[in-house]
């Protein structure tokens, strides 16, 4: 049985490297920053939630495919079609700060995905968070780390999430 089993294995390995499908995950970690980017879905934006609502809502809410805009690698959603047109008209505007990656982690000079619902809004920039401890942090010394990161971000931004 034991020999059976080994001799499956070896023989279904052997057939994915044939076919060239044996590889590592592809997560925006491995990729150069998307501007937002996330685990969930490599070209999705902010996990899906519009960077809009940041701005102009009392809490961020999650988009809809339906509202969906291309902007500089990556796909984001929105909650309206209002919405959407706000970002069209403007996307920079909207955008996170360091490709959506943690803001703290990047003034460490480190790359982490965010969680869209730990952010902060400073003069009009959005900038997530690993979670909500790391944003807690975060603010007691937000503008030293924005100073940090501002500095860290173009040494970092084309370097892999893994290779950092």
């Amino acid at each position: 049985m034991k020999a059976l089993i080994k001799t499956t294995l070896i023989s279904t390995a052997i057939a994915f490297a044939a076919l060239g499908t044996v590889s590592a995950p592809a997560f925006a970690a491995d990729e150069i920053s998307f501007a937002g980017a996330t685990a969930e879905a490599p070209n999705l934006a902010v996990s899906g939630y519009d960077v809009v609502s940041y701005q102009n809502a009392a809490a961020p809410s999650v988009g809809a495919s339906r509202f969906a805009a291309q902007y500089d690698g990556a796909t984001y959603y929105f909650s309206s079609q209002a919405n959407l047109d706000a970002f069209n008209a403007a996307p920079a505007t909207y955008v996170p700060a360091y490709g959506g990656f943690c803001a703290f982690g990047v003034s460490k000079g480190k790359k982490f995905d965010a969680d869209p619902t730990a952010y902060t809004v400073v003069d009009g920039q959005l900038y997530l968070n690993l979670n909500h401890k790391i944003l807690k942090k975060w603010r007691k010394k937000q503008d030293r780390y924005i100073e940090q990161a501002d500095t860290n971000w173009p040494e970092i931004e084309t370097v892999a999430q893994n290779a950092l």
